[in-house]
């Protein structure tokens, strides 16, 4: 007897997380190539002065990039790629955190904390909920 499908109960994502997780891809993979190789439009819009070396934030823009693929794998094969996603969330958590810090001392403008909100702080609450339930599902398995 062939086995029936699985219930919404036992799929590793509901249809919200895996488009939200494409979308946090496509986002990401975008914004870091626009910081890779656009960087002095980035300087421009986040209202600095576009420093001497700028290899930093082309590094950094490549690492956004690639955790823009880390949330297409969690969204093709999630349980398997759960720990991408932690590390994505750890990363707009800290880095929301680093950037307000900046802010409160002045270092960067006010402004700016629109970019860390829709950029990282958004994705927050969701990834949390990904990841609880893909974390039970692992348990689950085991």
């Amino acid at each position: 007897m062939p086995e029936s499908p699985p219930t919404p109960d036992e799929r590793p994502l509901l249809p919200w997380m895996k488009y939200l997780l494409r979308f946090a891809a496509g986002f990401n993979i975008c914004a870091g190539l626009h910081m890779a190789i656009m960087y002095h439009e980035t300087y421009k819009v986040i209202g600095m002065p576009k420093p001497e070396i700028q290899f930093p934030i082309q590094l950094v823009g490549l690492l956004v990039a690639l955790y823009g693929v880390g949330y297409y794998l969690v969204a093709r094969h999630p349980i398997r790629n759960r720990q991408m996603l932690l590390l994505g969330f750890l990363s707009k958590f800290l880095g929301s955190c680093l950037g307000t810090g900046y802010i409160v001392l002045g270092k960067l403008p006010p402004q700016f904390a629109l970019v860390f909100f829709f950029a990282d702080v958004i994705y927050l609450p969701p990834f949390y909920l990904i990841l609880k339930r893909l974390n039970r599902l692992a348990r689950e398995k085991d």
